[in-house]
């Protein structure tokens, strides 16, 4: 192989995943199986799989294996590179969780259509430069966890990593934007003059398609403009 050996790895099963030879919902063999097929060490297979887990394509569960979580031409063709990661190229950012809660609503509620019952709220901020410029309200199911556990994992980790870990793994989600009114505790936080703010709402779905996670992030743009940036 020419060029860089786990990147050559991770290309060739990419290639795999894309042509069906390993299914979504499939298990990618074995390191020490994988290491046998392309001859080469457990830190070259180590590395090109974490490739593929940076690119969408595969999760790795602890005592499980690693499974194959999409096979979408996206993937394959453009990357995006996030809001955050793109804000944390030249400035400070910081993230701070609030709040973590199980609330219950009715069938008028707009969570009701995700959740039925009742789900997790987890409440958080983002910091620029050490100013508050973004408001998140997150919901998810509920998991056989403590809150006291559940903020700690998602600390460690992050959101998506502590969904999988409990069993929701994303598939894709679905991003929408609008004007947002500020509420009197993102006014306060945020320390806002104006109520308006850009409100992105995102759905997260499981392999199944099923919502597995809403999001409402607030904005304030008039520090930061919200950026996507794509590499084709």
């Amino acid at each position: 192989m020419k060029g860089l050996l786990y990147q050559n790895v991770a290309n060739q099963i990419k290639a795999d995943i894309l042509s069906g030879n390993y299914p979504v919902n499939s298990y990618l063999p074995t390191e020490t199986e994988l290491e046998e097929i392309f001859g080469v060490s457990k830190i070259t297979v180590r590395q090109a799989v974490q490739i593929l887990a940076d690119e969408g394509y595969v999760v790795k569960r602890s005592g499980k294996g690693t499974r194959v979580i999409s096979n979408r031409l996206f993937n394959k063709l453009s990357k995006a590179v996030s809001y955050s990661t793109l804000l944390e190229k030249n400035h400070d950012l910081e993230k701070e969780l609030l709040n973590l809660e199980i609330i219950r609503f009715d069938k008028e509620d707009e969570m009701h259509q995700y959740f039925k019952k009742d789900c997790l709220k987890l409440s958080r901020i983002y910091k620029l430069d050490g100013q508050a410029f973004i408001y998140f309200n997150h919901f998810f199911p509920v998991v056989d966890q403590s809150n006291e556990e559940a903020l700690e994992e998602i600390k460690e980790y992050s959101i998506y990593h502590w969904l999988s870990n409990h069993g929701h793994d994303v598939s894709h989600f679905q991003d929408q934007f609008s004007v947002g009114i500020a509420d009197a505790v993102m006014m306060e936080v945020l320390e806002l003059e104006d109520e308006h703010l850009l409100l992105r709402k995102r759905l997260s779905y499981s392999l199944d398609n099923e919502v597995i996670e809403v999001s409402h992030g607030y904005y304030n743009s008039d520090i930061m403009p919200y950026m996507i940036e794509y590499e084709i």
